[in-house]
């Protein structure tokens, strides 16, 4: 079925939304909370909320991809989901350390809690990846939203490892002059 008949069910409070979604995108939703959770039993049940997130958000959203809009769905909740597990001990996991590699290149005095201030910031990341090469994009894309690791990134575009370590240290490196140049404050 496709994606705008999905969202007419959504929008109708049809529940053959969730089991149309569930068939269409259950293994794309499943792929992002495992790369983030690393455990079976929590990815499943991010799926889940993720469906359910879907449901309560739909309406009032009609998003232009219903692919993305599950994907930042399944991501911001298997994020969450880990920052509370790891609340008391922060470990070293490829999703942690994905992150760290980009935190050293995001501005400070950002104010995650503010959803305006970050959709200013995601719209800035958005653009300056749309001035970069498609694979730079894609690589960088893989990493730190879909949070992929390197070797599997290094596999599915056919490069070698350190090429696309150093690709994504380029690209960061650009990010943080490009936000730079957009008014952003470094002062960490």
């Amino acid at each position: 079925m496709d994606d705008s008949k999905i969202i007419e069910l959504y929008w109708q409070r049809n529940e053959k939304a969730i089991e149309t979604t569930a068939k269409k995108y259950g293994s794309y939703c499943m792929k992002i909370s495992y790369n983030i959770l690393s455990d079976l039993s929590d990815s499943d049940e991010n799926v889940n909320d993720t469906y359910m997130q879907a449901w309560k958000s739909i309406p009032p959203a009609r998003p232009d991809s219903l692919m993305a809009y599950l994907g930042k769905l399944a991501r911001n909740l298997a994020l969450n989901k880990l920052k509370a597990r790891n609340a008391q001990k922060r470990s070293a996991d490829s999703t942690s350390v994905s992150l760290d590699e980009l935190d050293l290149y995001t501005p400070s005095g950002v104010n995650i809690e503010d959803e305006a201030e970050m959709a200013q910031l995601s719209r800035c990341i958005s653009d300056f990846l749309y001035t970069q090469k498609e694979d730079a994009r894609n690589v960088f894309v893989c990493r730190y939203f879909y949070c992929d690791s390197i070797e599997d990134i290094a596999q599915r575009f056919s490069f070698s490892q350190s090429k696309v370590k150093s690709m994504l240290m380029r690209t960061r490196e650009k990010l943080r002059d490009y936000l730079l140049k957009e008014g952003y404050d470094y002062g960490k």
